[in-house]
């Protein structure tokens, strides 16, 4: 298990790394557009649709991302939609969440195959638009949600259950402790205001996320790293609940040793569009 993880992720980093850095966006943004089409086939199949049906919602995800893009939307100011989406990932995760495993299969199908497209849409947009604002500032974005994965996982299996008496969501995610959940927040305030100083340190023509929203003062960074943080376990405990509904515990085998795409990025559906919505806040 560990010798597939270990490949798939070298595969990973040897196709990602490359697009990432180049010096046109357009390569990054057209293999996370493959990527968010198949997690969208994944998400048709986890909510009850069959092969042909699951083919077409990866296809329709597709075509969506590369209409947007073809129409322009990478380099257009957005404030608005990035407003809309946050206040949506946090109203209706936390309203997801709050209703619990048994009441996802009883909304209309429809209405789930299309709340997890839009998501899907959002989150291949707002990671196109940070690339072509940056890769430090993309980056930012991406390590903050890996470090907050991270210090939580450690965090929880050095102090689970020692602080709290109770999990954090025993009937989505049995594992997850609030101790971990701390020692995410305790990593990202390291990482924000350790990255905000290299920036201004070594001088970068184009500024993470943390020195776009530290313009307007280190108390604001703080609640918006923090923030972020949160919304990344929101993420990461959305896709849970709908696998534990679905009767899975993976949402594809398409990256061995890692389950499925939307595996890999649940934790950045919610936190991508939020970096967005803080980032066109900040900025005007």
């Amino acid at each position: 298990m560990l010798k597939q993880r270990v490949i798939t992720a070298l595969v990973l980093l040897l196709i990602l790394l490359p697009a990432l850095f180049y010096h046109s966006p357009a390569p990054f943004c057209a293999i996370v557009l493959l990527l968010i089409a198949a997690a969208a086939w994944e998400w048709a199949r986890l909510n009850g649709y069959g092969p042909a049906a699951s083919l077409l919602a990866g296809l329709a995800s597709a075509i969506a991302c590369a209409a947007t893009w073809w129409l322009g939307a990478l380099e257009q100011p957005l404030a608005l939609l990035w407003t809309l989406a946050g206040a949506a990932w946090v109203l209706g995760g936390a309203w997801v969440l709050h209703r619990g495993v048994l009441a996802w299969s009883g909304h209309p199908r429809a209405i789930r195959l299309a709340s997890g497209l839009v998501a899907l849409w959002l989150a291949w947009l707002a990671v196109a638009q940070a690339r072509v604002i940056g890769v430090n500032f993309l980056l930012s974005i991406l390590v903050l949600v890996w470090v907050a994965d991270i210090f939580a996982y450690f965090a929880g299996r050095a102090f689970g259950g020692r602080f709290s008496h109770s999990k954090l969501a025993p009937s989505i995610s049995p594992g997850k402790s609030w101790e971990g959940v701390w020692g995410g927040m305790v990593g990202v305030l390291v990482l924000a205001f350790g990255w905000r100083w290299a920036d201004t340190a070594w001088v970068v023509t184009v500024p993470s996320l943390y020195s776009q929203v530290g313009i307007k003062g280190g108390g604001l960074l703080l609640i918006a790293v923090v923030f972020l943080a949160a919304m990344s376990v929101v993420g990461d405990l959305f896709e849970s609940l709908v696998k534990r509904s679905a009767g899975v515990k993976d949402s594809s085998g398409l990256l061995p040793g890692h389950g499925g795409v939307l595996d890999r990025v649940d934790a950045l559906l919610p936190t991508l569009p939020l970096a967005m919505m803080l980032y066109s806040v900040c900025k005007t």
